[in-house]
């Protein structure tokens, strides 16, 4: 009867990888709203988990147990940008044109300030050549800036890890942390949702953040947030590895 059931969701892996996700977003909110009283929203719990899961398997995480082989298509990357395209349907075209030269100063400054401060924590570690301390400053921009800096580069797959982690680490704190200075910052409208998504770049925490804020703003922050990714693939492997270079030769 389980080896039944379980034929049963290997073949439907798609669907039962939607049901996963559903339970956990369900057990994450519950938890949210129970255990942390709203401090922590639901969605970054939910990234915790996943990312815990991710132990569990191999260079796909829980992919590469037969059981969960869905989640390779739910997680894969056609998903993630057609998510990314569809968080603009939303959007009011006139508010972003209103924020577009703030929106644009935001987007240079978040990239750039975001890839010289990964250069110094990496240069501190001791990562002194030119290669390794870009890799590292892209993944601070964002965990998927990093690895095609690294690519590009010739960095190691170790240096490319690092990237990765770095990024990893800013989407949660992006996303635990939005909530929570949201009203101090003053996040609280479409203005400021294009601004703070093309300071803080990663597309994924700062969609979960606002969406934990106030879900009208996802639309505004991921828009601007997806451009910083672009901007950010484009500066990093080339005229600020180029800077890099200059200064540690």
């Amino acid at each position: 009867m389980i080896d039944t059931i379980i034929q049963v969701l290997v073949k439907n892996g798609l669907i039962f990888g939607f049901f996963l996700v559903g339970c956990i977003m369900l057990l994450s909110v519950w938890f949210s709203n129970a255990i942390t009283k709203k401090k922590i929203p639901g969605v970054a719990i939910a990234i915790l988990i996943g990312l815990g899961l991710a132990l569990f398997g191999g260079k796909k995480g829980i992919a590469d147990i037969p059981l969960f082989s869905g989640m390779a298509l739910l997680g894969g990357s056609m998903l993630r940008d057609f998510t990314v395209v569809a968080t603009a349907m939303g959007a009011d075209l006139d508010k972003i044109k209103h924020a577009g030269l703030a929106g644009t100063i935001a987007l240079f400054v978040g990239v750039i300030g975001s890839f010289f401060f990964g250069a110094v924590v990496a240069y501190t570690l001791g990562y002194h050549d030119a290669e390794s301390i870009a890799t590292i400053g892209a993944g601070a921009c964002t965990y998927i800036v990093g690895p095609i800096t690294g690519g590009a580069l010739g960095a190691s797959s170790e240096v490319i890890a690092i990237s990765i982690a770095a990024g990893v680490v800013k989407t949660i704190i992006t996303t635990i942390g939005t909530p929570l200075v949201a009203k101090a910052i003053k996040l609280d409208n479409p203005h400021s949702a294009v601004v703070f998504g093309g300071l803080i770049g990663t597309t994924s925490g700062v969609a979960a953040g606002l969406a934990a804020t106030d879900p009208k703003l996802v639309p505004y922050g991921a828009l601007t947030a997806t451009f910083y990714t672009g901007l950010g693939c484009l500066l990093c492997p080339s005229i600020l590895y180029f800077l890099v270079k200059l200064l540690v030769g």
